[in-house]
């Protein structure tokens, strides 16, 4: 009698387990230990600003444009630049300056909500290209290899992009040594991974083209 009333017991508890098993699967539940990879979970960051975001006062001055990081990328944000009117467009060096001023600036408010920022950091300074220089040289206080990836390619996608730029997307820039200046280019897998280091090319002096001491 003992006997048959384990193996009753011992029959039970394996339908026991069969049935648990089965609810379990029904629910959808997986039974497997290993890891599943779903990815990043998406930003909320919108890297974008309304047209409306600067205040009245702001409206004053010369729209100008700028990289800033948003989202692990460079975008352009508009803003307005106290540089004279009739400079803008006009002299390069000025025009560097002025923009070099707005990326050490420190987003506004509207900006840091909507996910901008900038890694650019002083002490920086933008000149002239020295004697020898092809026309439209750019010289940074600091050698721009010596620059955070990420500052220098917001640097030379403001600059590229701008009126301080020799058009194409590029921009001529050097440091305050004697090293020859490098044509910086703008492209948009730079703009993707401002992490990288931006594409350069050899700066020719064009005959006749060459720029003063700064």
């Amino acid at each position: 009698m003992r006997r048959r009333a384990y193996g009753r017991t011992g029959m039970a508890g394996a339908l026991t387990g069969v049935a648990l098993a089965t609810l379990v699967t029904g629910c959808g539940i997986r039974t497997t230990t290993v890891p599943v990879d779903a990815g990043a979970a998406p930003s909320r960051v919108p890297c974008s600003m309304p047209g409306d975001s600067m205040p009245g006062a702001a409206l004053t001055g010369v729209p100008v444009r700028v990289f800033l990081v948003c989202g692990s990328q460079l975008e352009a944000v508009d803003r307005r630049s106290p540089l004279p009117e009739e400079k803008a467009g006009v002299d390069a060096v000025l025009t560097a300056r002025g923009l070099l001023a707005q990326l050490l600036a420190e987003p506004s408010e509207a900006e840091g909500e909507a996910g901008f920022t900038t890694t650019v950091r002083g002490p920086l300074t933008v000149d002239g290209g020295h004697r020898g220089d092809p026309a439209g040289t750019l010289r940074l206080s600091r050698q721009p290899e010596d620059l955070a990836p990420t500052a220098l390619s917001q640097l030379v996608c403001t600059f590229a992009e701008g009126a301080a730029g020799e058009g194409g997307h590029a921009v001529l820039l050097g440091g305050p040594g004697a090293y020859p200046p490098k044509r910086y280019r703008c492209t948009g897998e730079l703009r993707e991974r401002p992490e990288a280091t931006p594409p350069t090319g050899a700066a020719t002096v064009p005959p006749g083209a060459v720029a003063t001491a700064g």
